[in-house]
């Protein structure tokens, strides 16, 4: 049986001192760059480091290619191994919202790594629940991260263009952005012309902790006969969300439309659609 993606807050409090567990806060405040960084400085979880949104897990923003495209790979697996990473040791990323973790853990899972999960309910339960918390900054001894890069993870524009018609292509964006009621962030409103909608934070309960097993099969059923999965969402954020989620719930063949819709918009002559479908 596949083990789950998630750990729960007990079984961290029970590892904090175990040196072969890595913790990363990769708590981001979007247009509000510096504020995750400040909030780990106030307080974290004992023993974790900290990984930035936009300095460690986004490269330069382009004329095309997204809002969030990936980093260079040589400086991010060098940051990693500063940080006490490789492939050897279990690594538990929490923020406090759900998609920056899952950003986190879909670029480790990119890199190869097998052993990285997402703390269920991130930092704001962790508090709740009276656990423990430092602002004593932590120092690892740094390790050589070695990746075995998943390119099947990843694709392109011109591969969702060109997708095969039995793939289902997931829009994890709220459903006013996806019918394109509203844009507050991108150029163009709308969304990738064949795409169907399920809005990532569906993947969670209202207290921040991640649905089950059983609930995330009833969430995506609709799309569990697809032959692929190919997700996107507004810059490769929240999209890693959904694709934690559906492997959770025990799909297979499921890609990241990296670039997502701030890539897709960036060309004039994509098409756009609007509505329900």
């Amino acid at each position: 049986m596949k083990q789950s993606n998630f750990v729960s807050r007990e079984w961290l409090k029970s590892h904090l001192e175990d040196p072969q567990v890595v913790i990363v806060d990769c708590r981001f405040e979007l247009g509000k760059p510096e504020a995750g960084r400040h909030q780990y400085e106030k307080d974290h979880i004992p023993g974790a480091v900290y990984m930035d949104l936009e300095e460690d897990l986004s490269g330069p923003k382009g004329t095309h290619g997204g809002r969030h495209p990936l980093p260079d790979l040589n400086e991010f697996v060098e940051k990693i191994g500063k940080k006490g990473i490789d492939e050897t040791v279990t690594v538990i990323a929490y923020d406090d919202g759900g998609e920056m973790a899952a950003r986190f853990w879909w670029m480790l899972r990119f890199l190869g790594h097998s052993n990285v999960k997402v703390l269920d309910g991130g930092y704001q339960n962790w508090v709740k629940n009276g656990l423990p918390v430092t602002d004593e900054i932590s120092e690892r001894a740094p390790r050589k991260f070695v990746p075995n890069i998943q390119s099947h993870m990843l694709v392109d524009m011109e591969y969702v263009k060109k997708r095969d018609p039995k793939s289902v292509l997931i829009d994890a964006r709220a459903g006013e952005r996806f019918r394109g009621d509203v844009e507050p962030i991108d150029p163009v409103a709308g969304h990738i012309p064949g795409a169907v909608n399920y809005f990532w934070k569906e993947g969670l309960r209202p207290d921040g902790t991640w649905k089950t097993k059983k609930e995330q099969q009833e969430r995506f059923r609709d799309v569990a006969a697809a032959d692929e999965l190919i997700v996107y969402c507004g810059s490769g954020v929240t999209a890693c969300a959904n694709v934690l989620a559906l492997e959770e719930a025990g799909l297979e063949n499921i890609k990241l439309y990296l670039g997502s819709w701030s890539d897709w918009c960036s060309y004039s002559d994509n098409p756009v659609a609007k509505g329900e479908k």
